[in-house]
């Protein structure tokens, strides 16, 4: 593993532990040259994936890419960061159990957004408005009445309904 700091290969491993959910190593690295200290992650990779952008231009899939526009949408919200890693570890688990080698990049857009509406509803709103490219305030407008129209509709089916009592037909 290259030093970020000095870029040098002669580094060694000093503590390796699992995370908390179990997906990936976290290794406390130091460098013997200039004696830094970083922390790396290994996780497995089933198969390699090419995201088709709208454009039509291929990318190699980048997990710390999505991770950072998450982290962006959810930047000074009270969202626990290890919801935010469960949240992208589920998001690159689907796509590379759809079997396919190439995923549009819409579709990344859409798990992410289904991400961000279960973990924070502000976080959601700001990931709305880059993906889906709001010009004006009626978008967000929209996509609020949207979102209010769902909480309210959750709030229904949560509400107990009282049983029907022969009094109530007198």
């Amino acid at each position: 593993m290259r030093c970020p700091y000095c870029g040098s290969d002669n580094t060694q491993v000093k503590d390796s532990r699992p995370t908390e959910d179990g997906n990936a190593i976290r290794r406390r690295r130091v460098c013997s040259d200039c004696g830094g200290r970083f922390t790396t992650f290994e996780r497995v990779q089933l198969r390699e994936l090419t995201v088709v952008k709208k454009s039509g231009r291929r990318v190699p899939f980048d997990r710390d890419k999505l991770m950072r526009s998450v982290q962006v949408a959810v930047r000074k919200r009270d969202v626990d960061p290890e919801r935010v890693e469960r949240m992208v570890s589920g998001i690159v688990r689907q796509l590379e159990s759809r079997g396919e080698a190439e995923i549009p990049s819409s579709d990344i857009g859409v798990l992410v957004m289904e991400g961000l509406r279960n973990l924070d509803d502000v976080a959601y709103v700001r990931f709305a408005s880059v993906y889906r490219d709001f010009r004006e305030a009626k978008d967000f407008e929209e996509l609020l009445t949207e979102i209010s129209g769902r909480g309210r509709e959750e709030r229904d089916l949560e509400t107990p309904q009282r049983p029907r009592l022969p009094e109530d037909d007198v």
